[in-house]
């Protein structure tokens, strides 16, 4: 079947078998590599993309099902060679370890900023509930996603920067650290 996409502000068209998953097209045949093939049973969520705006686990889409649509991968937040804010929060507070389940867990991480701008601790664990990182403990990660929404208010000095705080988690460069409470 032929299908239209818009993936990171670049339309495609071509041609894919109906059962392929949007994941593997994505990755597959646009070289979206960010996108990662964790379960393919959509237990994993590392495979989160925005499809119209919105998360879904591409492992759980069928390309064909995206015909017509506009997609973000993980590759398409950086802009002008600048991360965006929801990746260098991840980054600063090194809410990765092995790295696997970052790009899903940023792209998660937008969805639940753009309903809620100003979650608690609480919201960001529920609102990431359905991506699972089997390295950090995941109190980097819920830190991260907290000092994203600092970084997208106009105005609002990022976590990092903030003088004194500390949270008894690793913070040595690529470690999650932390057990999760």
């Amino acid at each position: 079947m032929r299908i239209t996409v818009t993936v990171d502000g670049t339309r495609y068209t071509d041609d894919v078998e109906p059962r392929t998953l949007l994941v593997h097209y994505l990755r597959d045949q646009l070289g979206k590599v960010g996108t990662v093939v964790g379960c393919d049973t959509s237990n994993c969520g590392a495979c989160t993309v925005h499809l119209n705006g919105q998360s879904v686990k591409s492992c759980s889409v069928l390309a064909v099902q995206a015909d017509s649509a506009e997609i973000t991968t993980i590759e398409g937040l950086a802009r002008d060679g600048e991360l965006h804010p929801v990746q260098k929060a991840f980054e600063d507070n090194h809410a990765l370890q092995c790295g696997f389940c970052t790009p899903g867990m940023i792209m998660q991480s937008l969805d639940l900023l753009s309903e809620n701008p100003d979650p608690d601790e609480q919201a960001v664990r529920e609102g990431l509930e359905g991506n699972l990182c089997r390295c950090t403990g995941y109190q980097n990660i819920v830190r991260a996603v907290r000092d994203a929404a600092e970084r997208m208010r106009p105005g609002a000095q990022p976590e990092i920067e903030r003088a004194g705080e500390t949270t008894g988690t690793a913070t040595t460069p690529g470690m999650g650290g932390g057990v999760q409470a």
